[in-house]
C-alpha cells in the first residue's frame, strides 16, 4: 500500500453524460493506493458515478459549456470525494423512494441515486451555495480496519 494521506487529486470534466466514468476511474485509483478492499472501490465507483450523473443532469442541465469538478481529498483512513456543479442544488432531502412500487412500475423508476449513494458510502451530504454560485456532494468512505 501506498501512504497517500493528506494527498488531493482535482479533475474537471464536461457536462456530458459518459464523462462520469473518468470520475470513477480516478476515484478508483486513488482508493486502491489507499489500500481499499475491491469491494469498497465497486462501491465508491457507484456513488461517484451517481454524484456526476446527477451534477451533469441536474445541476449543469447537461450544459456542454459548464464543467463538473471532482476534488478527491485524503487523510490517514478516509477518502473523501467532492462532486461540483453550478446549479443551486436540492433545498431538502428528497423522501427515501419506494423500491417495490419503483420494481413493479407503479413509479418512475429514477430518483434512487441519492438513496443509492447514501447506501454506498459512509457520510453523504448534499451542500448548495445560498448565493447561487454552485452547489456540491460530499462522499466520504472509510478504509476498514482490517486492511488498513
Amino acid at each position: 500500500m501506498t501512504d497517500t494521506t493528506g494527498t488531493s487529486v482535482e479533475v474537471r470534466l464536461p457536462s456530458r453524460l459518459g464523462f462520469e466514468k473518468v470520475a470513477m476511474a480516478t476515484a478508483a485509483s486513488v482508493a486502491r493506493l489507499k489500500g481499499f478492499s475491491d469491494e469498497r472501490i465497486e462501491d465508491l465507483k457507484t456513488a461517484v458515478a451517481e454524484a456526476c450523473i446527477n451534477a451533469i443532469e441536474h445541476g449543469n442541465h447537461l450544459n456542454e459549456n459548464l464543467s463538473v469538478g471532482i476534488i478527491l481529498s485524503t487523510s490517514a483512513d478516509e477518502l473523501e470525494v467532492k462532486v461540483l456543479d453550478n446549479g443551486s442544488g436540492i433545498s431538502k432531502q428528497p423522501p427515501k423512494p419506494d423500491i417495490d412500487r419503483k420494481v413493479h412500475g407503479e413509479e418512475d423508476p429514477r430518483g434512487m441515486g441519492m438513496f443509492l449513494i447514501q447506501a454506498l458510502v459512509d457520510e453523504a451530504e448534499w451542500v448548495h451555495d445560498s448565493k447561487g454560485k454552485g452547489s456540491y456532494v460530499r462522499l466520504v468512505i472509510r478504509l476498514d480496519k482490517e486492511n488498513a
